[in-house]
């Protein structure tokens, strides 16, 4: 970090209520950095962890963090009591695979179908 530049403090909150992660962050720092930072911290004992920075997401304010967006970009309110420590949390959500198959198309046609038989 530089010289006078603006930091806050933060602390990332994990499914069990674990916090990880706190310090001081200047406001310049990418969400997708934090990622990084956070995935290299990642307790070992967890049974929850994630494969890659894409399955993290933050979340502040009941909003997720983009990756390319600085904290000033994100405005993190730092909160009414001076020296306080601003809480994210931090969810790990692998991304869902969206494959079909053949055989799922098949079976969904057949059960699409319509027949009529006139006697």
């Amino acid at each position: 970090m530089g010289e006078g530049e603006e930091t806050i403090e933060l602390r990332f909150r994990i499914y069990d209520g674990t916090d990880i992660g706190q310090g001081a962050y200047a406001l310049s720092i990418t969400a997708a950095t934090l990622k990084q930072k956070l995935v290299a911290e990642w307790p070992k004992d967890k049974t929850v962890t994630p494969k890659s920075v894409n399955d993290v997401k933050l979340i502040h304010a009941g909003k997720i963090l983009e990756d390319n967006k600085t904290l000033a970009d994100s405005k993190i309110t730092i909160g009414d009591l001076p020296g306080g420590v601003v809480t994210m949390h931090v969810v790990v959500q692998p991304p869902v695979a969206k494959k079909k198959t053949d055989k799922n198309e098949e079976q969904m046609q057949k059960m699409n179908a319509c027949t009529c038989n006139i006697l």
